[in-house]
């Protein structure tokens, strides 16, 4: 699954010794949110100190984040654990750079920058010319 959205914590590492082989370990968590009109927060995490240098996210960046979902029991009670595998930085470009003009429609003038909009040609506008409001004598037949 993947998850695009900004890095809005980083989280303490943690470490430890396993106690089945005796090896160290590391782990960090982040929280990434989305830019949906709904923005979701995932809290994520990566396990090995080599992938959290690796990948070394930042707060702040614009990700996507490659990550599995799997969940395990513990006394009784279900926790959820979302790894990270692979992380994209999405690079964007700076404001006005690398950008593709948008096209016209069929037909349209374009109007130089700072010019006022020019009216709209009767003949080629989809919406029929505006009227103007009757006089309101009561006899627009609405019953109310």
């Amino acid at each position: 699954m993947e998850i695009t959205g900004k890095i809005i914590a980083v989280l303490p590492a943690q470490g430890g010794v396993s106690q089945r082989t005796g090896n160290p370990w590391k782990s960090q968590d982040y929280v990434i949110e989305t830019h949906d009109t709904y923005p979701k927060k995932c809290c994520f995490r990566i396990f090995g100190e080599d992938k959290i240098n690796q990948m070394n996210i930042q707060l702040g960046e614009e990700l996507t984040v490659s990550f599995d979902i799997d969940s395990h029991e513990y006394q009784g009670r279900w926790f959820n654990d979302v790894r990270a595998w692979a992380v994209n930085r999405n690079i964007q470009p700076a404001p006005g750079v690398g950008v593709a003009p948008v096209a016209a429609a069929p037909g349209a003038a374009v109007a130089a920058p700072g010019a006022a909009p020019a009216a709209p040609d009767a003949a080629t506008s989809p919406f029929p010319p505006a009227q103007e409001p009757a006089a309101d004598n009561g006899t627009d037949g609405l019953p109310f």
